[in-house]
């Protein structure tokens, strides 16, 4: 299964799902960052797919058909996001169905969006965790395909509460990834 990894940060999942031995095809981001840089020193294909706008002017839609086509002409079959800081529009599951995934750093359907961790604290919640999730056009509400969750500890702040479920995330996404990999009829 042929597998693209969308990123926009310093690339600690796509490290930690190249480490873990999966066949990554092609990794695209959205603006420069680390991750391209990891993703080209470990000789993997990558290609910067630049936004052209961060504000109200940027053309979803039209940055989601630049993106698709991509990943056809790669041959894309299971894509990952791995921290894409980009909010895809319809083309993207309209072509790939079932077939995006996302890890998110709270458990699902408590605490989406942007500042989960955050809003976790703040809630005085004493556990959160992270999920690994099929990306849907509405952010955050995919199906769930799995969960683990992380306790908030006294003391804890966001920054601190966001390492420990990142350690929990980069083995749950790279345990969920090689199950689908090995699911011939998935999705």
């Amino acid at each position: 299964m042929r597998l693209a990894i969308l990123v926009s940060g310093k690339g600690s999942i796509l490290e930690a799902i190249f480490d873990s031995g999966i066949d990554i095809s092609l990794v695209v981001a959205d603006r420069e960052c680390e991750a391209i840089k990891l993703a080209l020193d470990r000789g993997l294909e990558a290609e910067l797919i630049k936004r052209s706008d961060f504000g109200e002017k940027f053309d979803r839609v039209a940055y989601t058909n630049q993106l698709v086509k991509r990943l056809k002409v790669a041959d894309i079959e299971l894509i990952t996001m791995a921290g894409f800081g980009t909010i895809r529009e319809k083309p993207l599951y309209d072509n790939y169905a079932g077939k995006v995934l996302n890890t998110h750093p709270s458990l699902l359907p408590a605490f989406p969006g942007w500042n989960a961790v955050e809003e976790a604290i703040v809630a005085g919640v004493e556990k959160t965790g992270c999920t690994i999730h099929q990306a849907t056009l509405e952010v955050d509400s995919g199906p769930i395909l799995s969960q683990e969750t992380v306790p908030i500890l006294e003391g804890d702040d966001v920054a601190s509460l966001h390492e420990r479920i990142k350690i929990t995330e980069r083995k749950l996404y790279v345990s969920v990834i090689k199950r689908i990999m090995n699911e011939p009829d998935y999705g």
